[in-house]
């Protein structure tokens, strides 16, 4: 099982040996802006190196949007984040579901996700991740994997799950990766984070492993049910990432 660890995006590579990572996760242009990845100087470095590297897409995207001024832009945001990953070897860009609006059926959100993947030509799997809170998100609950994959399933598109977020959302994390396999057939990367709130708040607050609200059990089977690489995206410094890596690397 592959272990690894959220990094800072200046030297991902040194900050993975820190952390004692078996796989890096990072940003490729700032999480909170629209700005398009700059070429990076280390990309035949990155692209060489023996670890998988994923690509967290910025979290002001919503492709599932009303809005054209967010979605239109999220969709080019999103193909550029692909783009980017290219250049770097990548071997996935995780993106957030979404959310349509206040009054439109989450449905509609399936539709929109066919249309913002179908102008994307890369071998770059994008992986839809579930959000912990909101009543109009795409995927909050597990069970619209089934609706969105009969939507997009035929495309490259993959799942990761957030143990923080399917606890915050109120799904059972004893059951999800069950019912997600079942309605997609696949599960391709976890994000495995502790919670700072009790089950069902809809707060996306994570927590260091072993020390939140989440029974220590509930994701240790989860991840060992996934099967799938392990990003742990906790509190803390290189200290605390690879002290959570190695609290999950114990329990195997």
């Amino acid at each position: 099982m592959l272990i690894g660890a959220h990094t800072g995006g200046a030297h991902p590579l040194a900050e993975a040996e820190e952390r004692g990572a078996d796989l890096i996760q990072l940003f490729l242009s700032d999480p909170q802006g629209w700005k398009k990845p700059s070429p990076r100087p280390d990309a035949d470095e990155l692209r060489a190196s023996p670890l998988p590297i994923y690509v967290h897409a910025p979290y002001l995207m919503n492709v599932a949007s009303p809005n054209n001024r967010i979605r239109i832009p999220s969709r080019k945001n999103l193909a550029q984040a692909v783009e980017a990953a290219e250049t770097i070897g990548a071997a996935g860009v995780i993106v957030h579901g979404g959310h349509v609006g206040d009054d439109e059926a989450v449905a509609v959100g399936f539709e929109r996700w066919r249309k913002a993947l179908e102008t994307i030509e890369s071998p770059i799997p994008i992986l839809i991740e579930d959000t912990a809170g909101g009543g109009n998100a795409v995927v909050r609950e597990l069970a619209n994997y089934g609706p969105l994959w009969d939507e997009i399933g035929d495309l490259n598109v993959g799942i990761c799950l957030d143990t923080c977020h399917v606890w915050a959302g109120g799904d059972d994390l004893a059951a999800g990766v069950g019912l997600v396999r079942g309605l997609t057939g696949r599960v391709d990367l976890i994000h495995c984070n502790d919670s700072r709130d009790p089950h069902n708040s809809r707060r996306d607050r994570h927590a260091n492993l072993g020390h939140g609200e989440i029974p220590p059990e509930l994701l240790i089977d989860f991840v060992r049910d996934a099967g799938a690489p392990v990003v742990v995206e906790t509190p803390g410094d290189a200290g605390d990432h690879a002290a959570d890596i190695k609290w999950l690397r114990d329990q195997f």
